[in-house]
């Protein structure tokens, strides 16, 4: 955590996040070192699939084809905080922590993570499938989030 916060620091950069199965944790984790204001500039805790669309314009109709955990709707809502923030570089996750409202298709542990940014052609996601408890899937989830910040700037 500490490089993500160095090398947004020395590029003069800020990010956003847009969390779903998190609940904010990606943001907690980057505030809650001294100094964050310099490059976090907001966070949005969706969880709602309304909230997804009202904060974020998450188009309804992809939420409709394709649900709210996949890698469009990550793309997505990484998107949507970059355009309605202030924010060089936007992370969001979506996924399905448990312990229940898994299927076969989309088990638990099964998370997308978005990126976009200024210095990104479009938007990008990851697709993870973390292992553990509703616990562990949210803490994987946050660190994966953040390396991929880093590996995006580096």
């Amino acid at each position: 955590m500490q490089a993500l916060f160095d090398e947004l620091k020395k590029r003069g950069l800020k990010m956003a996040t847009a969390e779903s199965c998190t609940g904010g944790m990606i943001a907690k984790t980057i505030t809650d070192l001294p100094g964050s204001s310099a490059i976090f500039e907001r966070g949005f805790i969706t969880y709602s699939n309304r909230s997804k669309t009202e904060l974020l314009a998450v188009p309804p109709e992809l939420l409709d084809k394709h649900g709210a955990v996949s890698a469009e709707v990550a793309r997505a809502m990484a998107t949507g905080a970059l355009e309605h923030s202030d924010a060089d570089i936007a992370v969001s996750c979506t996924g399905i922590a448990g312990p229940d409202g898994g299927t076969k298709d989309k088990p638990v542990g099964l998370v997308y993570i978005g990126l976009a940014g200024k210095m990104i052609k479009g938007a990008k996601s990851f697709e993870h499938s973390f292992k553990g408890d509703r616990d562990a899937v949210r803490t994987q989830t946050v660190e994966a989030a953040l390396q991929h910040v880093l590996n995006e700037l580096k």
